[in-house]
């Protein structure tokens, strides 16, 4: 059962970064701009973050077993949509539907093994293995969308989701035990509502106001306002409420409040830099797709090494120097980045990808341990809901904020280049997958004076998301160190 569990959460993990890989491929097909290629990348993070909290309490209501069934369906047919989508917007919309599937699914799987591992020991031995897994999905993903990319075609990411999916579903039908829900349990759709529409109005606000391609910067931050007043009203719902949709009284446990946070920036962190890292690999030093995949394989290597070695660690130095010290870890591996240009580092390389992964590992199993150990069984399903929409939200703000940033950064640093007429100049400062797409469709002297400029300007953007990264990992590290209790006391008294 914890296989088929890990299994569901691999395609849902997987997902989320495939896409990183196939940037210049789905650019050169369907000419986003990089508004749009931000929402065709960050749409599913930020849809499977408010809807975690609404189908985990759901699950709590009616039973988890269902919605990891009709998840399957739903991620089945929004795979298909995707893969044959014919612009930007058409994959926009199925990357959201794909976010509903999978937020149907994850908070289930994590409740289930909180339910079913009663024992503290096993149950972080059980989550040491799903953490593995869920982190080893998002850093197997480019090396998934690599070697699909590389031959076949950019759809063929989705479409594999569709034959794994059918074995998948017979095999929950028969293992997956099942679990009671609560009818009496009370569902508010209206704090649903205001959760799912502050989280979108507030990373739409977000993003425009970087860019201002599609509404303007004035009223972008106006809607960025709006999402933050529907959050605030939303956290203010829950206060009032006998039985809340989010348990907002679980933050008054500091161990649960740090975790939350730690699951948040790390995977901030590492969510958006990989985007960009694996953009880096094929566009400034020249790698194809499946190479980038390969290069990146030290991170997934190391996240897996870490999940199953975070539990031993948890154990030997306890929560507070387990979840500072990966923290500290990943900011460290970043450090090195901010000297690199468009020469190749291979053994640097390696070792930076490796110590991202395990560090970051390390302290979301931590992370995840302190969470699920301060929630009482009853609360299970929105405790993991909390954590699994930390762990989207920062995937999805991540890929934002920091995808905001580079853009920001890139645009002017691009500047103007002799032979290249002004429309193919603005589409070229959208990313540098555009500048890629107008390279190629210039040729000569031109296009190599404009791939020089946009290599240039998209490394100097880099830096500046790294700086923002490390940053926020060593104030997250010595957050931890100061903050995190040194032993959580199991609600339940397991």
């Amino acid at each position: 059962m914890l296989a088929l569990l890990c299994s569901s959460l691999l395609l849902i993990a997987v997902d989320a970064t495939v896409l990183h890989i196939a940037v210049p491929a789905l650019t050169a097909a369907l000419e986003p701009t990089s508004v749009e290629l931000l929402w065709i990348i960050d749409v599913y993070s930020l849809v499977v973050a408010p809807l975690l909290v609404t189908f985990g309490t759901l699950g709590d209501k009616y039973g988890k077993r269902r919605f990891v069934l009709w998840g399957y369906v739903v991620f089945g047919i929004a795979s298909l949509s995707a893969a044959f989508a014919g612009g930007p917007v058409a994959l926009i919309a199925s990357r959201a539907l794909l976010g509903v599937g999978g937020a149907m699914i994850m908070p289930a799987t994590l409740s289930i093994i909180r339910q079913v591992f009663t024992d503290r020991r096993e149950r972080a031995i059980a989550l040491g293995v799903w953490s593995a897994v869920a982190a080893a999905g998002a850093a197997v993903g480019p090396l998934v969308g690599g070697v699909l990319v590389e031959h076949f075609w950019w759809g063929a990411v989705f479409l594999i989701n569709v034959p794994l999916l059918a074995v998948a579903l017979p095999l929950a039908v028969r293992l997956l035990p099942d679990c009671p829900g609560n009818p009496g349990h009370r569902w508010d759709l209206p704090s649903a509502v205001l959760s799912t529409l502050g989280i979108l109005f507030a990373a739409f606000g977000l993003k425009e106001a970087g860019h201002g391609s599609l509404i303007g910067v004035r009223p972008a931050l106006a809607v960025l306002l709006a999402g933050a007043v529907l959050l605030v009203w939303f956290t203010a719902r829950q206060r009032r409420l006998a039985q809340p949709l989010l348990d907002i009284g679980l933050f008054a446990q500091r161990g649960f409040a740090i975790g939350v946070l730690c699951v948040l920036l790390a995977v901030f962190s590492l969510v958006g830099l990989q985007l960009m890292l694996a953009q880096y690999l094929q566009l400034v030093l020249g790698d194809s797709p499946l190479e980038a995949g390969v290069r990146m394989l030290p991170l997934m290597i190391a996240a897996i090494t870490g999940g199953l070695c975070a539990a031993h660690l948890l154990q030997r130095f306890g929560l507070r120097a387990t979840m500072a010290g990966g923290l500290g870890l990943a900011g460290l591996s970043l450090a090195p980045t901010l000297a690199w240009g468009a020469e190749q580092h291979p053994l640097m390389l390696c070792l930076c990808f490796a110590g991202i992964g395990f560090g970051v590992e390390v302290a979301l199993l931590a992370a995840s341990d302190t969470i699920m150990a301060s929630a009482p069984e009853s609360r299970a399903g929105g405790a993991a809901a909390i954590e699994e929409t930390a762990y989207e939200l920062g995937a999805g703000l991540g890929v934002a904020v920091l995808g905001t940033i580079t853009s920001v950064v890139y645009a002017p640093g691009v500047g103007t280049v002799a032979g290249i007429r002004p429309h193919q100049m603005g589409e070229a400062r959208e990313s540098l997958a555009s500048a890629a797409h107008v390279a190629q469709q210039v040729g000569g002297p031109a296009a190599t004076a404009l791939m020089d400029a946009a290599r240039a300007a998209f490394v100097t953007a880099l830096h500046s998301t790294i700086m923002v990264s490390v940053a926020l990992l060593a104030v997250t590290a010595v957050t931890a160190a100061v903050l995190v209790p040194r032993a959580t006391k199991d609600p339940d008294g397991h």
